[in-house]
């Protein structure tokens, strides 16, 4: 599924389905219950959600007697990795860079924010051989 990330992408409402499957497997039943206050989506709309995510390779089913369970196949990291990646490409014409800049530019940056960034690159830079 590595090869495949790139073509990950997800709707709010697919990340809403998939953040409670990151906590584990879960029924139509289940999924339907975690969001009923958020979103008070029917059995059916989730039902559908599912199947679809299914089929593109997203999320595993498996049947027990009537019920449908699914289980996520891709973690949130790459699905955070390659939504990013995806945003990189088509609005920053694959230039990581050019995104870092616009956040800086944009003054989306915290006090804090750019010694945080710079304390991951360094460990990032430590662990490759």
């Amino acid at each position: 599924m590595e090869n495949d990330l790139e073509a990950v992408a997800l709707s709010e409402l697919q990340l809403d389905l998939m953040r409670v499957l990151w906590r584990g497997e879960a029924s139509v039943a289940d999924v339907a219950a975690a969001l009923a206050q958020r979103r008070g989506l029917a059995h059916t709309t989730v039902a559908t959600l599912l199947t679809r995510l299914a089929k593109r390779g997203v999320v595993a089913q498996r049947r027990d007697g009537r019920v449908l369970y699914y289980r996520a196949l891709l973690t949130e990291s790459q699905v955070r990795r390659s939504m990013v990646g995806g945003l990189i490409q088509s609005l920053f014409r694959g230039d990581p860079q050019a995104l870092l800049a616009h956040l800086v530019d944009e003054k989306d940056v915290k006090p804090g924010d750019l010694e945080r960034v710079q304390a991951l690159l360094s460990t990032a830079k430590a662990r490759k051989p």
